[in-house]
C-alpha cells in the first residue's frame, strides 16, 4: 500500500476573514502558521483560538499556529523547502509592501524557489495593476519565486465553518498548481486548476464592481429582471475586459467569472452588494464607509475603469457604478442612462 505523501510546511501571511479561513482549511492536514501584523490580534487569536475582528464565533483549529513573528512564520518552511507553500491573505492594498518583505527574506531561508500563491482581488487603486504584476515587480529580484492565484466564489466565513467550497488556482507552473491544491483539496474544499491568470484576476476584480451595481438596483428596488440583466451583461463586460488584458474568454463561464459574481451580487455575506443596497436606499458612500464597510469593488472601480479606457474597452456598469460612487450622480439618473444606451447584438 502507498503512503500519503508527507504533509507540507505552510504560511498564511495576513490575519484577516480570508487568510484565516484557508489557514484553517490547510491546518487540518498540514502544518500551518498564520501570521497575523497586529501582535494584539495575533496574541488573542492564539489564546481564544478565534479571529474575534473578521470571524467571530468561529473556532480555530487547534493545530493552527498563530503569530506576528514573520520570522518565526516562515522559519518551518525552510526545513523543507520542498514541501513548502506561502499563502498571501493580504488585500491589494498590502500586496506590493508584503511580496517586497518576502523578497528580502526568502533568499536567505533558501525558500526562493517556494510557490507564493495570493488571494486578493481587485485592481490597484493608484497604478490599476492587478495582482500578478504588482507580484512580478516586487519579487524581481528573486525570479525563481513561482506564483499563483488563488480564487472563486467563497465567503470566508462559510469556509472557515467548513461548508462547501469549489475554489480555482491559476498560475502557468504546474508545481504551484500542485502545490497548492495538495494544500487545500480534500473533504468540503474542491480545487481546480487553470493557467489562465489573468482571467481569473479579472474575473474576480470586476464581479465585485458589478455586485455594487445588483446591490444599487435591489436597493432601489428594480425587481430580479433587472439582477439578471445587470449579472447577464456584467459577464460579458468582464469577459470583453479580460480578453482585451490577454485572458481566456471561457474562464469567464467558470467558477471565478460566472460563478464567483453570481455569488457576489446575491450573497447576503456580500459586502460588495451590502454597499451598493445602502447606496440604492439613499446612503452616501463617505457615511457607508465610516460605518466600518470595506468593499473591494469601490476600492478598485475607477482604476479599473481607467484601464479599460486606456485598452478602448467599453465598460457601461462600471462607469455607471464610479458615476454613482465618486461623481455625485444619483442611482435612478445612472439606471436611466444605462437603459437609454443604443440597442445592439448581444454578442
Amino acid at each position: 500500500m502507498t503512503s500519503p505523501p508527507a504533509p507540507l510546511s505552510v504560511a498564511v501571511l495576513g490575519a484577516g476573514s480570508w487568510g484565516t479561513a484557508l489557514a484553517a482549511v490547510a491546518s487540518r492536514r498540514h502544518r500551518t502558521v498564520l501570521w497575523a501584523r497586529d501582535a494584539a490580534q495575533a496574541g488573542a487569536m492564539a489564546d481564544t483560538r478565534e479571529n474575534a475582528r473578521y470571524l467571530p464565533g468561529v473556532a480555530l483549529p487547534d493545530a493552527l499556529a498563530v503569530t506576528s513573528d514573520l520570522s518565526a512564520a516562515l522559519a518551518p518552511l525552510a526545513a523543507d523547502p520542498a514541501r513548502a507553500l506561502i499563502i498571501l491573505g493580504v488585500p491589494v492594498a498590502g500586496l506590493d509592501a508584503t511580496c517586497r518583505e518576502l523578497a528580502a527574506r526568502l533568499p536567505a531561508l533558501g525558500l526562493a524557489q517556494t510557490p507564493v500563491v495570493w488571494t486578493c482581488k481587485g485592481f490597484e487603486a493608484d497604478t490599476a495593476r492587478l495582482p500578478h504584476e504588482i507580484v512580478a515587480e516586487a519579487l524581481a529580484g528573486t525570479p525563481d519565486i513561482a506564483g499563483g492565484v488563488l480564487s472563486g466564489p467563497s465567503f470566508a466565513r462559510e469556509v472557515a465553518q467548513g461548508l462547501p467550497v469549489a475554489l480555482t488556482i491559476a498560475s502557468t507552473l504546474e508545481p504551484v498548481r500542485d502545490t497548492a491544491t495538495r494544500a487545500l483539496h480534500g473533504g468540503a474544499v474542491r480545487v481546480y486548476a487553470s493557467t489562465d491568470v489573468v482571467g481569473v484576476e479579472v474575473g474576480g476584480a470586476l464581479k465585485n464592481v458589478i455586485a455594487v451595481a445588483c446591490g444599487i438596483g435591489d436597493g432601489l428596488a428594480l425587481g430580479t429582471n433587472a439582477r439578471a440583466a445587470l449579472i447577464t451583461r456584467g459577464l460579458a463586460e468582464m469577459t470583453r475586459f479580460g480578453v482585451a488584458l490577454g485572458a481566456q474568454a471561457e474562464t469567464f463561464a467558470g467558477l471565478t467569472g460566472l460563478g464567483d459574481l453570481v455569488l457576489t451580487a446575491t450573497g447576503e455575506l456580500s459586502r460588495n452588494r451590502r454597499v451598493g443596497l445602502e447606496i440604492g436606499a439613499g446612503r452616501k458612500l463617505a457615511d457607508i464607509l465610516a460605518s466600518g464597510v470595506t468593499a473591494e469593488g469601490v476600492r478598485c472601480a475607477r482604476a479599473a475603469l481607467q484601464r479599460a479606457r486606456a485598452l478602448g474597452v467599453e465598460l457601461p456598469i462600471t462607469e455607471a457604478v464610479c458615476a454613482v460612487l465618486f461623481d455625485g450622480v444619483a442611482p435612478m439618473t445612472a439606471v436611466s442612462a444605462l437603459l437609454a444606451r443604443e440597442a445592439r447584438l448581444e454578442t
